[in-house]
């Protein structure tokens, strides 16, 4: 018995059944694990001239203009695919410079997403790509809560979600997914990076306020830095007050620093709150 849409057999679906029992955590990865186990996978191009790649990038929000770079990244990206245009610095790394016959000789197209950066709309964005625009693969993002939304859509429906910009250590840490990837650094790597360098310049002892984005990158972000610069020059944390993402208007946040105690400030912001927290 095969069920064909789903790719599931019932010799995959005993063997599943088996290690679901064994260990609870199993579930999530034995149903795209008998998705992707021999019987091909979601959207599979190979009778077809070309592939599609979806890009999901924040095109409006707290992180539009990161989305734009993405985006601009991208579109160089199949162009250098496909062969077009001259190539670029593509044509320096050899052995490894690309033939300019897309991927693995079929034409790469692509469609595009706006994920606003809210966790539902790039959710929606990606389940249509899938679902409408069959793609083999998407990728973007320029926030980790979305990152986290959209690649446990991805183990949903069994196509492969390589994140762009995604920061917090949850997005593969306890959030992780099997068809969820990531080249980015972590706030973890942040933070053992950044300690040294914070105490060549402030120095020991230091007082701290943090202003953080109420997300998984803001909370993920807060606590490296505090662990970092605690073990490497013995900071201690004052204050920590979390605000919420897109907010526009800082100054009602950080009025209340100057009567905290502190002698630094800490803004685990990004993009737009960064430059209006920032001014």
């Amino acid at each position: 018995m095969t069920d064909h849409k789903n790719g599931i057999s019932r010799r995959s679906f005993l063997k599943g059944s088996v290690a679901a029992g064994a260990a609870l955590s199993a579930p999530a990865l034995w149903v795209q694990g008998a998705y992707a186990g021999g019987h091909g996978f979601r959207n599979d191009p190979t009778n077809k001239a070309t592939v599609t790649l979806g890009f999901n990038v924040p095109q409006t929000g707290a992180y539009a203009d990161e989305g734009a770079d993405e985006l601009r990244a991208f579109k160089l990206a199949v162009k250098h695919l496909n062969g077009e245009g001259d190539g670029g610095m593509m044509q320096t790394m050899k052995p490894m410079n690309l033939k300019g016959n897309g991927i693995l000789g079929k034409k790469v197209d692509f469609v595009t997403g706006d994920t606003q950066t809210k966790s539902d709309a790039a959710r929606a964005s990606a389940k249509r790509m899938i679902e409408k625009d069959g793609v083999i693969m998407f990728s973007g993002g320029s926030s980790s809560g979305v990152a986290i939304a959209v690649q446990a859509l991805a183990q949903e429906m069994g196509t492969i979600f390589m994140a762009g910009l995604t920061h917090s250590n949850d997005t593969t840490g306890k959030d992780r997914r099997r068809y969820g990837f990531r080249h980015f650094f972590n706030a973890h790597m942040s933070g053992a990076a950044l300690a040294p360098v914070l105490q060549a310049e402030y120095g020991d002892e230091r007082q701290v306020y943090h202003l953080t984005a109420d997300y998984t990158w803001g909370w993920s972000q807060e606590e490296s830095i505090q662990k970092a610069t605690a073990a490497q020059a013995n900071w201690k944390t004052v204050n920590a007050v979390r605000t919420p993402l897109g907010a526009g208007d800082f100054s009602q946040y950080i009025t209340p620093v100057l009567n905290s105690g502190a002698d630094t400030l800490v803004l685990n912001h990004y993009g737009k709150d960064m430059v209006n927290s920032l001014t």
